[in-house]
């Protein structure tokens, strides 16, 4: 290895879904305390090129970057590139928590690691060797994270397997991790993070899946240095004694993980348990001089989480969608709308409204402060939803559409005030009369689905005197997009202007409406093609959340 990049595995025991997303960006966090530059590689062991086709019920929401990657399975070949912008949701995690931008290339499938395997051997970049899992298919998974380590000049690297230790769709990777700190003892650290669920039948936290999963672990040729237990409450000192013992990982290197109401407030715990100083130690670093900002300050974060700590009030938001199966489907929202109203001095309280043909809309949305029409694909759930964007429209509660939630409210606008009876999408109805939503000219030709999308982030140009305006402040912004279909202009005639509907920002080019609103002096209704989301931080909530949820309190304060 050339790079003098230090490398810290996070593996994951027990079961999925315990927050190893969260843990390692807390890790990051206080390496950045530290002053360290760090990044963070997430990798996916499923066969998909990306997580863009898969269903959001199943996997969660799917993240959109800034930039838009190429992904050449051959470096410096003919062979075809792939668009990637669409990455896994733990890098929206890990944006909020260490405030950083992380290319797609971060975010490795085993899909990306076979393709080019096999490519590259119809190449003929092996040379005429046979091809083998060991070293070929592992040394590519290597090339990948000493890439990013190199180009990116960083202290720190962190790496995140996802699934548990035992998949076996994970080992190839976990073989490279071996692979690594064989080369590089010195330089990597391992640390695993594993469930200690409490049994009420007797009183105590539990230990043995944590000793069966580290097992699991050593029996591939892994010791971790570090484990940090998920639990419901601080992990008590018999039960990290148990663990140390039977582990063999030092007892102050067991590091408690309890569910906390405030998720920014674990590298504050993971702090006060030493994790930054034992890292250190175990790869060799000395702290540096951190810059005194919001991001990496430890006082500055200290007081961004207080802020989230202490609502004075709780504020009431709808959600009208259709995948609410799982709670990641919509966690940037979701967290988007937290970080606004923390901001107000507010507390969130989401309404998930899993719409269908039985849904009563009225009875839904009648005791909410706002409505946010949530993003999605597909006719499911569509007209109970456009039904709530015509209720907001009648009693005038504050509106945020995002994405085909927009698409949706110009639906409603169409039937209810233009008399466009069964007015809709062609994504939904292909031989509507009145097709106000309709294909981008550049998605017309498409026929893949993987990574063909509008996606990334786009200029938009800004309309002067629009609630866009007045949020954003600025001509020009960059938002991230993910869609097919967008608004039609030609309906957007005199009477629709008449009647309040307004086109507060385009594209570049003109032709592509990127939001929509409507002018009433007493009503906040609003309709963006973009995810703003993606963008809100914990200590810089998205000025198109923060302004929806300052007329959400204005509207719940009007109703007392």
């Amino acid at each position: 290895m050339n790079t003098k990049c230090k490398f810290v595995f996070v593996t994951g025991g027990v079961m999925s879904g315990i927050g190893k997303g969260v843990a390692t960006a807390s890790i990051g966090k206080v390496l950045q305390f530290r002053g360290f530059k760090i990044s963070v590689v997430k990798i996916d062991p499923y066969l998909n090129v990306d997580p863009g086709t898969l269903n959001p019920i199943e996997h969660g929401e799917c993240f959109i970057t800034e930039d838009v990657w190429e992904f050449e399975p051959v470096y410096e070949s003919d062979e075809r590139s792939y668009r990637i912008s669409e990455i896994d949701q733990d890098f929206g995690t890990y944006s909020r928590i260490l405030g950083i931008e992380m290319h797609p290339s971060h975010n490795i499938t085993s899909g990306q690691i076979y393709l080019s395997t096999i490519l590259s051997e119809r190449k003929g970049r092996f040379l005429g060797k046979t091809v083998q899992i060991i070293p070929h298919v592992t040394d590519i998974i290597k090339e990948r994270l000493m890439e990013i380590a190199e180009k990116e000049v960083l202290d720190v690297l962190l790496i995140e397997c996802g699934g548990t230790v035992g998949d076996l769709e994970s080992s190839i990777f976990l073989e490279a991790f071996r692979q690594i700190k064989l080369e590089s003892p010195k330089r990597t650290a391992f640390i695993h993070v594993t469930l200690v669920p409490y049994s009420r039948a007797v009183g105590q936290q539990k230990s043995k899946p944590t000793q069966h999963s580290v097992k699991m672990l050593q029996s591939i040729g892994l010791q971790p240095d570090i484990i940090i237990g998920r639990s419901e409450k601080p992990l008590d000192m018999a039960v990290k004694r148990k663990i140390s013992l039977y582990t063999n990982v030092p007892e102050n290197a067991v590091i408690s993980n309890p569910d906390l109401e405030v998720i920014y407030e674990l590298p504050l715990l993971f702090e006060e348990q030493g994790l930054g100083d034992l890292i250190c130690e175990l790869i060799d670093l000395k702290a540096k001089l951190v810059s005194y900002n919001e991001v990496t300050n430890y006082s500055e974060w200290l007081k961004m989480v207080e802020l989230f700590k202490k609502p004075k009030d709780t504020i009431k938001i709808a959600m009208p969608g259709k995948y609410f199966n799982i709670s990641d489907s919509y966690i940037s929202i979701n967290v988007a709308l937290e970080d606004a109203a923390a901001h107000h001095g507010y507390k969130t309280e989401l309404k998930m409204i899993d719409i269908d043909e039985n849904t009563n809309i009225q009875e839904e949305l009648n005791d909410c402060d706002g409505v946010l029409l949530t993003p999605g694909f597909g006719e499911r759930a569509v007209e109970g939803m456009i039904t709530s964007a015509e209720y907001v429209m009648e009693n005038k509660l504050p509106f945020l559409g995002v994405c085909f939630g927009a698409q949706l409210f110009f639906i409603a606008f169409c039937r209810k005030y233009l008399g466009l009876k069964g007015a809709n999408s062609t994504e939904i109805d292909p031989n509507t009369q009145y097709p106000v939503i309709d294909l981008l000219e550049s998605q017309k030709s498409v026929t893949e689905k993987g990574g063909t999308m509008r996606l990334g982030a786009q200029k938009i140009l800004v309309e002067k005197g629009t609630k866009l305006f007045e949020a954003y402040k600025q001509n020009e912004i960059f938002e991230r997009f993910r869609h097919r279909f967008h608004i039609q202009e030609q309906f957007i005639t005199d009477e629709a202007k008449n009647k309040g509907m307004v086109i507060s920002s385009r594209d570049e080019t003109g032709k592509i409406i990127n939001s929509i609103e409507l002018k009433r002096k007493d009503h906040w209704m609003v309709g963006v093609q973009f995810h703003p989301e993606f963008k809100s931080r914990p200590y810089k909530p998205s000025p198109m959340y923060f302004d929806f949820l300052k007329e959400c309190i204005k509207y719940k304060k009007s109703k007392k």
